[in-house]
């Protein structure tokens, strides 16, 4: 009996997952992005955008507010330790950046606070698993694709190290670069559950936006996520 309670007392509890809305037009479609946090999740920053079924961005439904704001809790360093600032990380979300092609003043095109992301599409990022209620600027009708691109910084491994770039300081925010996951989905099929997918890694300091489809270098950059999939009304 000692042994069936122990047992019993060290069953995992089921994940719990957090929801938030974004968006702004209430009568259109609504994607719910269910993710599931993985053994080496530790506050990754995330973009989920939509785009055609060729791959071609259509907007923005999702990204971290320190990136969509262009202002990081750990920014400025002027006093001799980190504090809140403005500040521009380029290896953080790159491939969901240059898709979304919107220059700054800077002449980069990640946002700022001049320049940022609506509070409709931006919000806090989440700790845990979550999902994400996210309603179209538009009705959807057709065949669609799915982006999710996730990092996290300081995620060192064997192949991308402290010391694989020394004189790019963009690379060391980043270290293993940022991973971009994508499904494809068609609103003939509403209320079918689709999995993204990992289909590449995103530039390690953020110099281009280009999609590099080897992935054999990615160790615990993968396992950041578990599962993420999406359904759609």
């Amino acid at each position: 009996m000692l042994i069936l309670a122990i047992a019993a007392s060290a069953k995992k509890k089921p994940e719990t997952f957090s929801n938030y809305v974004y968006g702004k037009n209430d009568q259109c479609t609504v994607l719910s992005l269910k993710f599931e946090k993985g053994k080496e999740h530790n506050h990754p920053l995330y973009a989920v955008w939509l785009a055609d079924a060729d791959g071609k961005y259509i907007q923005t439904l999702y990204v971290s507010k320190s990136v969509a704001k262009g202002y990081f809790e750990h920014g400025s360093k002027n006093t001799g330790k980190w504090l809140p600032g403005e500040i521009q990380r380029p290896a953080t979300l790159p491939y969901w950046a240059h898709q979304r092609g919107v220059m700054n003043e800077l002449g980069t095109y990640m946002p700022t606070p001049k320049k940022p992301v609506p509070d409709a599409y931006s919000g806090a990022t989440p700790l845990s698993s979550f999902v994400l209620n996210m309603k179209t600027d538009t009705r959807l009708k057709g065949k669609y694709r799915i982006y999710l691109e996730l990092n996290q910084s300081w995620d060192w491994n064997e192949y991308w190290t402290n010391n694989k770039y020394p004189d790019d300081k963009e690379y060391k925010t980043s270290s293993q670069p940022a991973v971009v996951y994508s499904a494809d989905f068609d609103t003939d099929n509403a209320g079918k559950e689709v999995e993204l997918k990992p289909v590449g890694h995103s530039h390690y300091a953020g110099s281009d936006g280009q999609l590099y489809t080897d992935l054999n270098t990615l160790t615990t950059a993968l396992k950041i996520a578990k599962k993420i999939t999406l359904t759609f009304n």
